[in-house]
């Protein structure tokens, strides 16, 4: 058992936005000594401590699982970790490459305790005191603390539809987080489901050297002209913060934007692959039936269908309503406020994150009784 007065859970864009601030209010590493929380000592009166706990096994996050063909040119951009600007990178370098590069670069600049491969089960309480301590359950030991910075991300929460008939397609089925490349469906009929920039990108590449077949539920939505995040950024995420404050389940950020017309959208466009078609009603042995009652036979289908927060280990502290939203003030949560949550709904995004993460250590360093971080502003 070891003991930190703040845990973060999660090392990718928001967990080492979290992990830099907390060391420039004088947040000392756990992993460098310390005692048992056995003696029933409150944490952190004296020496307030941090420690990152990271389930990948190397720096990066999700992005170094992404898939092989997503390019520095292609993504939506990477938001500057604080105080160390990214390095130029050339269009053409996978970003699977480009960017945990550049999250080690950070890690090592700020010597920040992460500890990895970490996974972390489950977040409960010690007991009923709404001021006492909370427990980490991890796969390599437990954690007492005073307060958790939640930045899990979606990665390793898949949404994955389940359709009728889906259990006995002979083909293949896989999720937008186990595609690797398109030379995978060379000569093979495709049906790629979803509405959202991944699907978009997918099609694209995949439609070069298959026959593709592209499904939403709802008419995709172009945005015509630009998009400012100083205006249009700004409005969404008033939307999506007002919902998270009223209690309701975030959505996505893409879902609020809609689909912006990238060049692999135009150029899905020009070459007459981006044709949107209904959902089928039922999945067969050797296809898909149609809307129409007609029958198309595919190889595969891809399912771009997108992600939802990774909180279940944090299901022991009922932070959840009965509408499957986390009510939320900021960075922390109304009904449990130890907890913060960051790169979750208005902070999804990269520039998001970076802010929510500073954020949030702006409110845990007035924690009361931490004469090392009371009183102290970003």
């Amino acid at each position: 058992m070891r003991e930190a007065t703040v845990v973060v859970i999660g090392a990718g864009q928001a967990g080492l936005s979290a992990g830099y601030h907390l060391a420039r209010r004088d947040f000392q590493s756990a992993l460098s000594g310390g005692g048992s929380s056995a003696s029933g000592e409150r944490l952190g009166r004296n020496r307030p401590t941090f420690v990152v706990l990271d389930a990948n096994p190397a720096p990066g996050g999700a992005w170094q699982h992404r898939w092989e063909s997503l390019h520095m040119a292609t993504v939506n951009g990477i938001f500057d970790l604080p105080g160390f600007p990214a390095p130029h990178v050339a269009p053409e370098v996978p970003s699977r490459d480009a960017v945990p590069a550049y999250f080690s670069a950070f890690e090592n600049r700020n010597r920040l305790p992460i500890l990895r491969p970490t996974r972390v089960a489950s977040v409960r309480r010690i007991d009923d005191d709404p001021e006492g301590d909370l427990v980490v359950e991890t796969d390599t030991g437990q954690w007492w603390t005073r307060a958790i910075i939640n930045a899990t991300g979606t990665w390793n929460n898949p949404v994955l539809p389940q359709y009728p008939g889906g259990r006995i397609f002979t083909g293949r089925q896989l999720h937008t987080r186990d595609y690797v490349s398109a030379d995978e469906f060379a000569g093979q009929r495709v049906a790629i489901v979803g509405g959202g920039i991944s699907a978009v990108q997918q099609l694209e590449e995949i439609s070069r050297g298959a026959t593709t077949f592209w499904y939403t539920r709802r008419e995709p939505v172009f945005r015509d002209g630009s998009f400012r995040p100083e205006f249009e950024g700004r409005e969404i995420i008033a939307r999506i913060t007002a919902a998270v404050e009223a209690g309701a389940p975030p959505g996505s950020i893409v879902a609020n934007t809609g689909l912006i017309w990238s060049p692999y959208a135009i150029a899905a466009r020009d070459r007459g692959v981006l044709a949107r078609r209904p959902m089928f009603t039922a999945i067969e042995p050797e296809g898909l039936r149609e809307a129409d009652g007609s029958f198309t036979p595919v190889d595969a289908i891809l399912w771009a269908t997108g992600f939802r927060p990774d909180l279940s280990h944090l299901d022991p502290l009922h932070l959840k309503n009965d509408r499957g939203g986390i009510e939320m003030r900021g960075t922390q949560v109304l009904a449990e406020p130890r907890v913060h949550l960051i790169g979750y709904g208005p902070s999804q995004s990269t520039v998001g994150a970076n802010r929510a993460g500073r954020d949030a250590v702006r409110v845990l360093s007035r924690l009361p009784g931490d004469p090392l971080c009371a009183g102290r502003d970003a």
